[in-house]
This record gives C-alpha cells, structure tokens and sequence, in this order.
C-alpha cells in the first residue's frame, strides 16, 4: 500500500512540472509559426558637425511701393474747363500744360495790368519833370505790383501746369465740365524715383543708417530684384507695433515699379561669425517652445541641449548659444530621443 502511495505521489508531482513547463517556459510555443523574436533596437540616427561661418544679418519685410510725390491738380476757385491736355496713363514733365481754365478772369487782369504798367511809365516821367510828388508815384508803384501779383495767381489757375513730372494717375473730370472743387481735375504722381517705407524692429533699427542699400522684389515682376537706399529714418517707434519707419528709394528709371503694388524688401544689417547647424538638427521641445538640438557624446550616447537661435539662411540655423564649434549633432531621427540614449549612427 505504503508503494503504491507513493508512486502516485511522484506521478503528480511529475504532472505538475510539465504543466508549468508548457505554461510559462516556453513561449515560441503560443507564437505564430514563422514569426521573428522582437529585441529592443537601437534608434539609427543621421549627424552633422556644428561649423562656424560668416553668417549675412539679413532681415525681410512686407510693405509696399509708394509715389515719391502726389499733386492734386485744381484752381483755386471754380471755374469752366476749356481744354483737357492729357489723360491717366500720361508720362507728363515738369512745366507741362494739362488742361485750361475759363481765360475771362485772366484776360481782365492781363489788360488792367497793361494800363497799370503805361501809367507808371507816365507817372515816373512826370516825378522826374517834379510834375507828381514822390507819394503818388509810391502809391502807383505798390498798386501795379498788387495787380501783377493778382495776374500772376490767376495765370497759374488758368493754365494749369504739371509741378513735378510723372504720370497721370487720375482724371476726374471732363472738358466743358464746371470744376466745383469736390475733387481735383488731375492727380498726378511722381515715379521715379518710388520709395517704400519699411517697418524695422526697434531692437535692430540702430544697426540702419542712412544711404545702406536695400534688395527690392515685387511679386508682380517675379525674377526682378532692384536696388534701393536708405533716405531716411523716422525719429519715433511706434508704439503698437514696436518698429521704426524707415524711408528706402529706388530710381527706378524704366519705371517697372508703380504705386500700390506688394514688395519685398531685404535689408542687410552686418554680418556675424558664428556657429552653424542643419536646419533639420533643430526641433522644437513639447510644452515650452525651446528650440533644443542633440548632441552626440562618447560611447554614441545623445545629450539634448537648448539652443539660442539667431538667421535662419538656406538650408542652415545661426546658433547664438547653447552648441560650440565643432560638435556633433542628430539631423535626423531624433524624433523619439531622451538624453542619455544610446545610437547608431548611419550614412545621411
């Protein structure tokens, strides 16, 4: 009895073993046929070196092309237009007739001013005779100036003349029209040279001086760049936005550029000597914002870094803090890393 006890006793415990060994020793068996067993891999990553170069301090801005000047052509007063010379589109120069008023006014004037200026000859012949005292021929005197002067101002207000050259850029109204004075007959604009004022940051405006040359690009002559200079910086930051106008001229002497249109300007402030990366060994750190790159250590380990970002140029950042010369950084793979990683560097 006692034998066969225990030989029974031995057959369970026996059963028992195997059925732990099935259970949890062996676990290809509950895997797929055929399929691969899974290690924890090494991230394989990409690296550059960190080199220092003569970075351009350039700067891009929006803004948009303006007349160097704008006239409003209008008398004084109103008065009937006689004669339209020109119309919008007119390339016109300085002293040119545009148009022409009612002469009635003007002609009165001209005619009062002849028998003024006879009887002051008359009058300067009898002073000389002692035939009229010195008193009236003053007061003949300041009275034909007076005339002349009222001649003059209606002569400017009749032929109406261009006061800078440009082109007509508005007509608004037609010949025979009365000219009411809601609004000028012509505007005229002058074009060459055009300027664009252009909004500097307060931080970099003192790094701007009159006469620096300027890139210009206009997106309406895609492939065109012109060449402007600084003509003046306004003297006060405003305050919303925190920039400083500054005034550019281009010559613009085959008048490609016209008012109204969307520019581009490049200033160029200095240029610095500084470390440099890819641009794809920099990302963005999640929660913060901070631009951070990673550095490959020895034994290939990373070490993540916060950088300090200066120009982005090309295909390259400027690094301002944070990297010194001639380390090693990820360029790409770096998705998923953590300082203290270890990697596999690969070709790029």
């Amino acid at each position: 009895m006692k034998t066969v006890f225990r030989t029974l006793l031995i057959a369970s415990a026996a059963f028992a073993l195997a059925s732990c060994a099935n259970k949890g020793g062996d676990n290809s068996a509950s895997a797929p046929a055929g399929a691969p067993v899974v290690a924890n891999a090494t991230p394989k990553v990409a690296v550059g070196t960190a080199i220092k170069k003569v970075v351009p301090q350039t700067e891009t801005y929006s803004t948009t092309v303006e007349a160097f000047a704008t006239n409003n052509i209008a008398p004084q007063t109103g008065s009937r237009i006689q004669k339209i010379n020109v119309e919008v589109g007119d390339f016109v120069s300085k002293g040119q007739i545009l148009a022409e008023m009612d002469r009635l006014q003007l002609e009165q004037s001209r005619l009062a001013l002849v028998n003024d200026s006879t009887e002051l000859v008359r009058y300067r012949g009898l002073y000389e005779e002692g035939g009229v005292s010195k008193s009236d021929l003053e007061a003949l005197e300041l009275n034909y100036n007076v005339r002349k002067s009222t001649y003059q101002n209606l002569l400017e207000n009749t032929i109406l003349r261009a006061p800078i050259s440009g082109v007509i850029t508005a007509r608004n109204y037609d010949k025979g029209d009365m000219y009411a004075m809601a609004q000028p007959i012509y505007v005229l604009q002058q074009i060459t040279p055009v300027k664009l004022l252009v909004g500097i940051s307060e931080s970099d405006y003192t790094k701007v001086k009159k006469g620096d040359v300027v890139e210009i690009s206009a997106d309406a002559l895609p492939g065109k760049t012109f060449s402007g200079r600084v003509n003046r910086i306004y003297p006060t930051v405003n305050a919303m936005t925190h920039t400083v106008n500054v005034e550019v001229l281009v010559t613009n002497s085959d008048r490609q550029l016209r008012p109204g249109m969307y520019a581009k300007a490049v200033v160029n402030f200095e240029s610095n000597y500084s470390v440099t990366v890819p641009e794809g060994a920099v990302t963005k750190q999640q929660g913060s914002g901070q631009r951070i790159v990673y550095v490959l250590t020895g034994n290939n380990t990373v070490e993540q870094r916060i950088v300090t970002l200066g120009r982005h140029f090309g295909t390259e950042y400027e690094i301002l803090s944070g990297l010194n010369e001639g380390e090693t950084v990820v360029t790409k793979g770096q998705t998923a890393l953590k300082s203290g990683d270890t990697v596999e560097v690969v070709e790029n």
